[in-house]
């Protein structure tokens, strides 16, 4: 599972959860199950039908179309297929018309256009009629076929119908019955303690989250171990779950074509399912005929589940062989009804790929990818620090440094420093989730639309200060208020966009204080801006003859409110204290993802 920016990325891993029906398609596009006609929902099929299948006649000649009813309580997916009575594993026989097409659709399954039926909405249905157009080439004996689901973990597995003949041939005979392929049903062991980390890096491959912690002692430790014994491999994870925990073996950081395993927490017992994960998709569950040994543990929130399964597996499909090295995943999420949710927080992924059958290791992971982290890291220096003090700076600092510096006035050296310090980590930072992506991600909200602003605006901010007219130039009032309103646009933008980027898939920061703490740093630098402001007018009023001329936008400073200075420099280094404050708060949280 390769994770994605969201809006998933990074993603993630079991992800996009819908309502699932047959092949976990609620749109009935169920093509995939055709021949086996069984849901991939990783549950054990009902054994006694409760629907019905009739037929408008007993006998058939090819050319004839026959009513078929599928009828019963309450259902909201189905597949119906007429077969061949004597072969019921052959391929579909016929076509079909729809009689509805507002609740079925046709199917095209072994290439042959029409020859199944299956829902168009997971809407409750109790009748679905239908035609079925016999071939020229029909067998003698027909049987209709349906799969039936009434929700995700109850459904009904090729409920048989009527068996229809062709005139004058042999009465049909039943054939010798055979079973389909039942779904693993759950674990019945229980494990007695929790899990045991003394043995990482000496006898066991560990991954913990936080690095090192303790199953046995830490509720909040995310742990999974691989521990080797001959031609097999033990695995035990455990975390904080109410709903599912997984892990996977990918060949890179995206979700898709990934080795999964999946325990699901349901009525009280841990289901233990092998699955495959095709995309940003619901992730195909798998027979559990290669795992041995599973057990299961629940205990104050959290979920613990192990099993083993041989390093190769060359007749299993879908199974990675585990001699080789992946990045590992872990994630988990809600589950419900047996169907599990998008996870809730970004997986926890290895840094590099590993052989977890190789050399025994302790090593941790990260839920935030390195590229991720930066962008975020640079963006809060940016649109926190670097932009807020150099608004101070030129907004109130004129009159207290204006003596010339490498010949301009110092206050504009440092505010056009930290301005295209500014501008250049927000063009850094702007492409790194591009690079991550390898494109535009679709999948993240408002967030990327409204970095996209901030990037234009800040690259507008600099041709126009490259332009900027002569102090007494006629068109400096004007170049003053654009250059006002552009940047102030740009940070109230910033922050919003820093308010969303908190709490996508990507980077996540942990926890409520990170909504406080962004709250409180826009409290103090308006705060701080007001102070300043008061103070200034205050100085103002000293004056007695305020000439027009010389009172310009956004720098209305007079001889008197330079006799401030010492209160402004205080005032700006309280201030820069407590914006690196809030600053190193964000930094050191990216840090620990």
């Amino acid at each position: 599972f390769k994770m994605t920016v969201p809006g998933f990325t990074v993603s993630a891993f079991i992800l996009l959860l819908h309502v699932n029906f047959v092949a976990s398609y609620p749109s009935g596009k169920v093509t995939k199950s055709c021949h086996g006609m069984i849901p991939e929902h990783g549950h054990t099929p009902q054994s006694h039908p409760a629907h019905n299948i009739s037929v408008s006649q007993m006998t058939f000649r090819p050319g004839d179309q026959i009513k078929v009813t599928l009828s019963g309580p309450p259902f909201k997916g189905f597949l119906l297929e007429a077969r061949d009575a004597e072969n019921l594993s052959g391929p579909p026989v016929g076509s079909f018309t729809l009689i509805d097409s507002h609740v079925s659709q046709l199917l095209t399954c072994e290439d042959v256009q029409g020859s199944a039926v299956s829902h168009r909405s997971p809407s409750k249905k109790t009748e679905i009629k239908v035609y079925w157009d016999a071939p020229s080439s029909a067998p003698n004996h027909i049987t209709f076929l349906a799969t039936v689901v009434e929700k995700y973990k109850i459904y009904w597995v090729k409920i048989p119908g009527p068996v229809i003949s062709q005139p004058n041939v042999l009465p049909f005979t039943t054939p010798a019955a055979t079973t389909a392929p039942m779904p693993t049903g759950p674990p019945v062991s229980h494990l007695t303690r929790s899990f045991n980390a003394s043995d990482c890096g000496k006898k066991k491959f560990c991954i913990r989250s936080p690095l090192n912690c303790d199953p046995e002692k830490e509720l909040a430790c995310v742990f999974l171990s691989f521990t080797r014994d001959d031609q097999s491999v033990m695995v035990e994870m455990s975390g904080p779950s109410k709903g599912y925990l997984s892990l996977a073996f990918s060949h890179d950081r995206w979700m898709g074509d990934d080795d999964a395993y999946v325990c699901i927490h349901e009525d009280q017992i841990v289901y233990i399912q092998p699955s495959r994960l095709t995309g940003r998709s619901h992730p195909i569950m798998d027979s559990g005929d290669p795992l041995e040994d599973m057990a299961w543990r629940l205990a104050d929130g959290v979920m613990q589940c192990s099993f083993r399964r041989n390093i190769t597996l060359p007749g299993v499909k879908n199974r990675f062989d585990l001699n080789a090295s992946y990045y590992i995943f872990v994630a988990d999420g809600a589950a419900a009804d047996g169907r599990i949710h998008k996870h809730s927080q970004q997986p926890l992924i290895t840094y590099e790929k590993y052989n977890v059958t190789g050399h025994p290791k302790n090593i941790g992971g990260s839920r935030s990818l390195l590229l991720l982290k930066v962008h975020g890291a640079l963006m809060f220096v940016a649109w926190m620090t670097t932009v807020s003090v150099g608004v101070l700076i030129a907004r109130f600092f004129k009159p207290v440094w204006s003596k010339a510096l490498f010949g301009d006035a110092a206050w504009f050296q440092v505010h056009r420093t930290l301005m295209l310090t500014t501008s250049a980590l927000t063009f850094i930072a702007f492409l790194l989730p591009f690079i991550y992506r390898g494109g535009w991600n679709w999948h993240a909200g408002y967030h990327p639309y409204l970095g996209f602003i901030v990037m234009v605006l800040a690259v507008l901010q600099l041709l126009l200060a490259a332009f900027r007219p002569p102090l007494h130039d006629p068109r400096r009032k004007m170049f003053n208020w654009t250059h006002w309103s552009m940047g102030t646009a740009a940070r109230i933008i910033a922050v919003a966009a820093m308010f969303l980027g908190m709490d996508l898939p990507g980077l996540n920061l942990p926890g409520p204080w990170k909504t406080y703490a962004m709250i409180g740093f826009v409290a103090w630098h308006v705060g701080t801006e007001i102070i300043l402001e008061i103070h200034a007018y205050r100085l103002s009023r000293k004056v007695e003859i305020l000439d027009d001329d010389r009172i310009q936008i956004l720098q209305s400073f007079t001889a008197a409110e330079a006799e401030g200075y010492v209160f402004k420099k205080v005032v700006l280094a309280i201030y820069v204290c407590g914006n690196l404050t809030f600053l190193t708060m964000f930094l050191s949280a990216i840090n620990r993802l």
